[in-house]
């Protein structure tokens, strides 16, 4: 738990690896965050700060000072260091604090005669700092997602840069000065220009505080659909690794302060072929939680969602699960949600008619049917594949519904402890349901028979069916560790076991659709032919499984891409890129299949000229000889138009070749060709098998027939 500022002297060798002998503690209890870590003036002395502590240790003289701050909680909030920059020319010393401050330290070779003057903007902890390259301005950032920039090291010259988006946590400079950099807490990069000035941003997938929405699949798109920025849901396309779009449900601004109750989206469901979206939104109260469930209709002209019905208090406690009905083809005519709630119900929705002529939506949505079982809270909710049938659990009890008329069919019960999470099977499976316990154990009931049919002692935490198979995947925690379960419902047994999976709690699983069924080898891994399983773990890292390296799944047309984007624009480069688009059209104007020769391909030496550091390449008198021969014909693989070549003059020098001898000879040049093309090797005859061909062309064999 406590870390070492350690120098290490580095001996000169030719290799990259070095061995470091000497070792010095320069200082104790650091923090280990290397925004608490700065250099000073052409490195003379070093700073660290941690909670209310400053060290400066300067190496020629070989001493450490140390100053405090008053760790006392004020009313401006807590005056411990967040983080530390070191002035790039002159001995000054720049801290960021908890209560929003910036205090600039001079003269602190000297213990009590030290001095420091205050900036103060920030309303909460000052996240980072960073001087520019003359160190004529100061750049810092915090939780307003401002970039300050503050001129002369004064408090009343200072400029803005608003709205990036969410917290900055890191601040840097490009070497020139040129560019500015942010680091957000969303999984973004911001790339700034040095006179404030918005350039680029480069995102991914965002980490949002808390994900409780889990992972969904929009059937249009193919997208993963969870929480995104604060009252949004994103849309990342898993291809392309970029996001694809950013719906705004909540629609409110967000504020940031911590300790405020704001609404936040929790519940997200699509139906069958993506047309309506179901979002719920609540926010934390002491007394009474204030809900919202909206209904989105997907506008094919506009490309996006349109808010079709919004209701107000659904449930009169928390929602705890919801889904629509998926039926393909019947979607507009049975199209049906159904909410579970903390109020012991779970209610039906269904469509209705707009009677208002003033109305601009057509349909609205209703309650139809509100269910409940002995007063117990109703935690999970799910239909079976036809849409026949109605799962809900209710604690420890899943009930089974009949869809047209609501009564209840069945129930089943694993005691003790209550459901985590229920599903139906799907395809040659779809007469079982499986269930999972809080209490550690994994259920399958058949539903014509209306019992049990295998239980396993597993501590799920995470059950999700394939929508295109019979496969079900189910995740342990067990141990400090995450282990992998895929079964088919009919076979107790499963059909693929993946232990330690990862260190991390894994919370939420999805199946994406593949685009084409990827080919598998063995059959433990036929489960991932259609889809691929994807996993969010509590650390919001999204994993998935593959049964290729790395290297496989590139395709050739994106290894290239990977390669040339790397490439710096040099006259020789641009003048390759127009050789390379000149061929390629050629050969598609002449309709050539292009072979090319696996020598030429797997040479040694192209690999060491493309794909080596220009800095560690080997001499050029080195690369030229290996260069070269890679290039030279063998003389013993003579193609098939060298030999019939030869054959030829051989036929003319003796002057016994006849017109049908040119003949054959001119077809099988023709024939040969192809084999040519395809790099095989002809025999090639003797002199004497040439003679003896000749001889046995020019005998009459006329009297056979």
């Amino acid at each position: 738990d406590t870390f070492q500022l350690v120098s290490v002297k580095l001996t000169k060798a030719a290799g990259q690896d070095l061995e470091a002998k000497e070792l010095l503690v320069v200082l104790d209890g650091v923090d280990a965050s290397p925004k608490r870590i700065a250099f000073g003036r052409e490195g003379e002395y070093v700073a660290s700060v941690k909670e209310a502590i400053l060290q400066v240790y300067f190496f020629k003289q070989k001493h450490l000072n140390r100053f405090s701050v008053s760790a006392a909680k004020t009313k401006s909030g807590n005056n411990h260091f967040t983080c530390v920059a070191c002035h790039p020319t002159e001995d000054c010393i720049a801290t960021g604090h908890a209560n929003g401050k910036i205090r600039l330290w001079r003269n602190f070779y000297h213990k009590k005669e030290y001095t420091f003057s205050t900036l103060h903007w920030h309303h909460d902890t000052v996240m980072d700092l960073a001087f520019s390259m003359e160190g004529t301005s100061l750049m810092s950032g915090g939780v307003e997602s401002v970039l300050v920039l503050w001129h002369n090291e004064s408090d009343c010259q200072k400029d803005f840069l608003p709205r990036l988006g969410s917290a900055i946590e890191c601040i840097s400079m490009s070497c020139d000065g040129s560019l500015c950099c942010t680091l957000h807490t969303d999984n973004r990069i911001t790339i700034i220009n040095s006179n404030l000035r918005f350039s680029k941003s480069i995102q991914g997938l965002i980490k949002s505080p808390d994900v409780k929405t889990g992972l969904v699949v929009d059937p249009r798109t193919k997208a993963l659909v969870l929480n995104g920025e604060p009252g949004h849901l994103q849309f990342y396309c898993l291809q392309s690794d970029q996001q694809l779009f950013s719906l705004d449900v909540v629609q409110r601004q967000y504020i940031h302060q911590a300790g405020l109750n704001q609404a936040d989206l929790v519940k997200v469901a699509f139906s069958a072929q993506g047309k309506w979206l179901a979002t719920v939104e609540e926010r934390e109260e002491v007394t009474d939680p204030e809900l919202q469930l909206k209904l989105w209709f997907y506008d094919e002209t506009t490309q996006s969602f349109k808010l079709n019905t919004r209701i107000t208090m659904p449930h009169e406690d928390h929602i705890t699960d919801m889904c629509f009905r998926d039926i393909d083809g019947l979607e507009d005519d049975s199209l049906i949600l159904v909410t579970a709630g903390r109020d012991c119900m779970f209610k039906v929705w269904v469509m209705v008619e707009d009677t208002d002529p003033e109305a601009q939506q057509r349909v609205s949505w209703s309650c139809d049917f509100v269910g409940s079982y002995h007063n117990y809270q109703a935690t999970n909710c799910c239909f079976s594949e036809d849409g026949s049938l109605l799962a809900v659990s209710f604690e420890e009890t899943v009930t089974v519904w009949d869809s047209v008329t609501w009564d209840l069919k069945c129930t089943f019960c694993h005691p003790p402890g209550k459901m985590r999470s229920i599903c139906f099977g799907r395809q040659t499976c779809c007469k079982y349901l499986i269930g999972a316990t809080d209490y550690g154990f994994l259920c399958c009931w058949n539903l014509l028979s209306c019992s049990l049919e295998w239980s396993a002692h597993l501590n799920i935490l995470v059950l999700q069916p394939d929508p295109l198979s019979e496969y079900i995947a189910a995740v342990s925690w067990l141990s400090k560790e995450s282990s992998l379960f895929v079964f088919k419902p009919n076979e107790p047994r499963p059909v693929y076991i993946q232990r330690n999976l990862c260190e991390e709690k894994i919370q939420f699983a999805a199946f994406i659709p593949r685009d084409e069924p990827e080919t598998v080898g063995l059959e433990k891994y036929l489960w991932l032919q259609r889809s691929q399983l994807f996993f969010l773990t509590d650390t919001q890292e999204l994993m998935t499984l593959s049964t290729k390296s790395l290297e496989e799944r590139l395709t050739p047309s994106s290894k290239q891409l990977a390669v040339e984007e790397n490439l710096p624009v040099t006259p020789f480069s641009l003048l390759l890129g127009k050789h390379r688009c000149q061929r390629s059209q050629k050969d598609i104007d002449l309709g050539k299949v292009v072979v090319r020769n696996k020598q030429e391909q797997d040479s040694p030496a192209v690999k060491e000229l493309l794909h080596t550091p220009a800095h560690v390449l080997p001499s050029a008198s080195f690369l030229c000889p290996i260069f070269i021969n890679s290039l030279l014909i063998s003389k013993e693989n003579k193609s098939a138009k060298e030999v019939a070549d030869e054959v030829e003059m051989e036929s003319e020098k003796t002057g016994d070749d006849s017109d049908e001898e040119r003949d054959v000879t001119d077809m099988e040049q023709e024939e040969t060709s192809p084999v040519e093309l395809l790099g095989e090797v002809t025999y090639k005859l003797s002199k004497s098998q040439e003679k003896e061909l000749r001889k046995i062309r020019k005998m009459d064999y006329s009297w056979i027939s």
